[in-house]
């Protein structure tokens, strides 16, 4: 059963990239153009790891592209049209009109006033005068939604488990109890104290779960799992945020002293109270990149030695490339939990830091 398992999923690795390399028509001689120039794995890797305004429904040698809609906030208002309008164009190439007379060009996945990036081959994305505020329901944005919507399913049938107290829980209750009281004994109480925990309790077994159930469906190499979710820096951005606002909101006298008056000579403060209140920042930002930089490597990996069939244009190289996916997506799935449990423990442990007592402070108050 575990080889056949191994193979269907080398299969289905394969028929993705494979589809890839060749999903785009044959247009003005352009397919024998890109043969000659070999076969780009970067593209292939951006493809695979990047957003994008289209679903594309991935499955061996059938893939549907789903076009989502785009919402964007202009200078002459709200716009909303069907991704579709773009043509499956990602270069500039298409002007896209709405019903506002507004035009743009989606180049990289950003789109752009058609009008402001000129002849600007690769605009800045930080150039936000070329470009409409952007709420598209995105490839990333659906991802999510659908693990939201697996979170509340498993979450909902673990808690029908405990409907009857008269019998043990078993299925999914059973399995999920032991890590959630993992995450009560061994991460919330040690970091956040036994009379302080609960109620941050249900934020981290929330983004613990979130992360875990997000990365583990980024493992899985076929619609509509397959996504790179916690590999997009602008998720880890907000999950980073979230922790940074619950620190910052629950830090008690202590910890804002420790910040903007330290415990050294008055004359230090000047320099320790900036690295203070700097430290507040670096925290989240550690989050934020560890968390994205982990996930996104291991993605960039495994695609790229799938790949490597097609670089060397052999199937002779396909049973060393089927080796190391399978060493590396081992690998994955480990990181998946590790990845997982390092943004809960630290997150509690910056939520520790903020409510934790001064230890004068409980001297005084035993006296």
């Amino acid at each position: 059963m575990k080889k056949i398992f191994i193979l269907a999923w080398l299969i289905l690795v394969w028929g993705n990239v494979s589809a890839q390399h060749g999903h785009e028509p044959d247009k003005s001689g352009e397919h024998t153009e890109k043969q000659e120039e070999g076969f780009d794995t970067g593209k292939l890797v951006a493809h695979h790891l990047s957003d994008s305004h289209d679903y594309l429904f991935e499955l061996p040698f059938i893939h549907k592209t789903i076009h989502l809609p785009v919402i964007l906030w202009t200078d002459k208002g709200l716009s909303v049209f069907s991704s579709k309008a773009f043509q499956g164009d990602n270069e500039g190439r298409v002007v896209v009109t709405d019903d506002k007379g507004n035009k743009f060009v989606r180049i990289h996945e950003v789109i752009y006033y058609a009008d402001k990036v000129g002849g600007h081959d690769h605009p800045s994305v930080f150039d936000f005068d070329s470009r409409p505020l952007d709420f598209s329901i995105t490839r990333n944005v659906v991802a999510i939604f659908f693990v939201f919507v697996l979170l509340f399913v498993v979450l909902y049938y673990t808690v029908k488990g405990y409907n009857n107290p008269k019998k043990l829980p078993k299925g999914l209750a059973s399995f999920l109890e032991p890590i959630i009281i993992f995450i009560r004994d061994d991460v919330a109480i040690p970091n956040i104290g036994k009379d302080k925990y609960e109620k941050y309790m249900p934020y981290l077994l929330t983004v613990f779960f979130f992360i875990l159930f997000s990365n583990l469906i980024g493992l899985i190499p076929f619609a509509p799992f397959g996504h790179n979710i916690t590999g997009n820096i602008l998720v880890t951005f907000v999950l980073a945020t979230f922790t940074f606002i619950i620190t910052t909101l629950s830090g008690n006298k202590h910890y804002w002293k420790h910040i903007l008056a330290p415990d050294v000579p008055k004359a230090l403060w000047p320099i320790m109270v900036p690295i203070e209140i700097l430290g507040m920042f670096t925290k989240p930002f550690a989050l934020m990149v560890r968390l994205f930089a982990n996930i996104l490597a291991g993605h960039t990996i495994i695609i790229s030695l799938v790949a490597l069939i097609f670089i060397f244009g052999s199937l002779a190289v396909s049973p060393v490339s089927a080796f190391f996916v399978i060493f590396m997506s081992f690998i994955e799935l480990m990181v998946a939990f590790i990845q997982a449990y390092i943004f809960t423990i630290l997150s509690a442990l910056f939520i520790g830091l903020a409510v934790e007592e001064h230890e004068e402070h409980a001297h005084e108050t035993s006296h």
